[in-house]
């Protein structure tokens, strides 16, 4: 729009002109047409006048603003140069803080590696001088050894402590015959005698396990699994034995193929969940961290009826499902078939994890059973020692433990009898170990039975069986130590 002050100062040279033009005419005596001529060059000359004043007025105007551009530029970039300076030295810190960091991670990380490398150095001194004790055989540290085994109290006194009892008096002690250290199975029947089927055929095995699950003479015992390096107990697996009528053990690798045959194999594994139940809610009242394997087998979870029932009884006791994992075979996952898929998938849905033991090769797909559950794999030391494996599986065994880990599975190195064992798995980053060498299985008095006098006779009866024999048996012996030595999670897991 035309400023007002551009249409007065036009009005005005018009009235200029237009009396320049008349005072001419009426004074000069000059005609009206030479009068206009002179008025329209007044009015060109001050239009021309106008238009150059305010070009110069514009011009002057346009470079002040270009000048205060110019200055608010050369501000704008003293203030770039200056933010350019402070973001270099920051940069420059940073990268000091980072070597500096650096540095420190290298130096410790070297310190590690020297603590790793001595560590592995004091397991092959152990293990050297296990060796060496293993190879003497004097006739006189043989009653000193089985000092403590012989004692009922510190077979299942261990079982609430966190820390494992050293591994020389559990693996080292040879039988009174004070021969060369036997193998840890032959240590473990030392310890607890288990009849064999040896001189029974399976109509008098199949008898007494009938006789034994209708008199509540199905118990349990308990193997620690520990922490590598640590050796602490984190869970427990509840390993399966049966008295018979003398109170003698037998246990599960002789009568489980004729339970799963018969039928009755439902009704051990309903009474071993309900022992794992009761174990288990007594070794939390004073560890909430502890947790106990608790095995099924297939047929039991093929079988609806059975199932029916264990899933009844597992619904009930839901609130245990992070500490309770069932375990399996893996023969059992390989065949897993619509129905038992079913049974497996209502088991996951409730919070219960599973476990796969009596792995046989590491072709493992890990993605697949952390789907279903599984939480847990139990490999055998030797198999995961073997160097053939590392030709014959998918992966190698070193790098098992890091795969199972990325899809939430702990690898269980189970069976480890010696100290060399330790040393190679702690190479192959497992983190639990299982086996003779941390402790045998150990038993476990069921339906809350005490070895303190304070049960009474008929209670004592019903859980521990006929014990009047004349040649008492480990069972019936075990009520006798004195109370006073039953302390901590040893006197929880005594009186379960």
């Amino acid at each position: 729009m035309i400023r007002i002050s551009t249409i007065f100062i036009a009005i005005w040279m018009v009235l200029v002109a237009a009396s320049l033009g008349l005072a001419l005419d009426a004074v000069a005596g000059i005609s009206g047409t030479e009068s206009a001529i002179v008025a329209l060059t007044a009015l060109t000359f001050l239009i021309l006048y106008n238009a150059v004043s305010m070009r110069l007025r514009d011009r002057s105007d346009v470079g002040g603003q270009i000048a205060d551009l110019s200055r608010g530029t050369a501000d704008l970039a003293r203030q770039v140069a200056e933010f350019g300076r402070r973001l270099a030295a920051i940069e420059g810190r940073i990268a000091s803080s980072n070597s500096t960091n650096s540095d420190r991670i290298q130096s410790v990380v070297g310190e590690i590696n020297e603590l790793g490398g001595l560590v592995r150095q004091l397991a092959s001194t152990v293990s050297t001088h296990e060796d060496l004790l293993a190879g003497a055989t004097p006739p006189s540290p043989a009653p000193v050894a089985r000092a403590e085994p012989e004692a009922p109290i510190d077979l299942i006194a261990p079982l609430g402590e966190r820390p494992v009892a050293p591994p020389p008096l559990l693996a080292a002690p040879p039988p009174p015959a004070a021969q060369p250290r036997p193998a840890p199975a032959a240590q473990a029947q030392a310890a607890h005698p288990v009849q064999t089927a040896n001189g029974r055929n399976q109509t008098q095995l199949l008898a007494t396990l009938r006789s034994a699950i209708d008199e509540n003479r199905v118990d349990i015992f308990l193997q620690p699994m520990v922490t590598l390096p640590q050796r602490k107990v984190r869970f427990y697996e509840a390993v399966t034995r049966v008295r018979d009528e003398r109170d003698q053990l037998i246990a599960a690798e002789e009568f489980i193929s004729i339970a799963e045959a018969s039928g009755l194999i439902g009704r051990v594994d309903n009474m071993v969940m309900l022992r794992c139940v009761q174990v288990l809610r007594r070794l939390m009242v004073r560890n909430k961290d502890v947790g106990v394997f608790c095995n099924v087998a297939a047929s039991t979870l093929g079988n609806s009826t059975t199932f029916a029932q264990c899933l009844d009884f597992l619904e009930a006791n839901r609130a245990l499902a992070p500490s309770l994992v069932l375990e399996f075979k893996q023969s059992t996952f390989r065949n897993l078939g619509p129905a038992e898929s079913e049974n497996l998938a209502a088991l996951a849905q409730r919070g219960f994890r599973f476990s796969i033991d009596h792995v046989t090769d590491l072709r493992i797909e890990p993605r697949e059973l952390a789907d279903r559950g599984v939480r847990f794999i139990k490999v055998p030391a030797t198999l995961l020692l073997d160097p053939r494996q590392a030709s014959t599986s998918d992966i190698h065994p070193s790098d098992l433990s890091d795969l199972l880990g990325r899809f939430g599975i702990d690898l269980i190195a189970e069976r480890i009898e010696g100290e060399r064992a330790v040393v190679d798995l702690l190479d192959y980053d497992v983190r639990f170990g299982q086996g003779f060498l941390f402790a045998p299985p150990r038993p476990l008095r069921p339906e809350g039975a005490s070895a303190t006098g304070g049960a009474s006779p008929n209670q004592a009866q019903d859980i521990q069986g006929s014990n009047v024999s004349g040649t008492p048996s480990p069972g019936a012996t075990s009520a006798a130590p004195p109370a006073q030595r039953i302390t901590g999670n040893a006197a929880l897991a005594r009186r379960i």
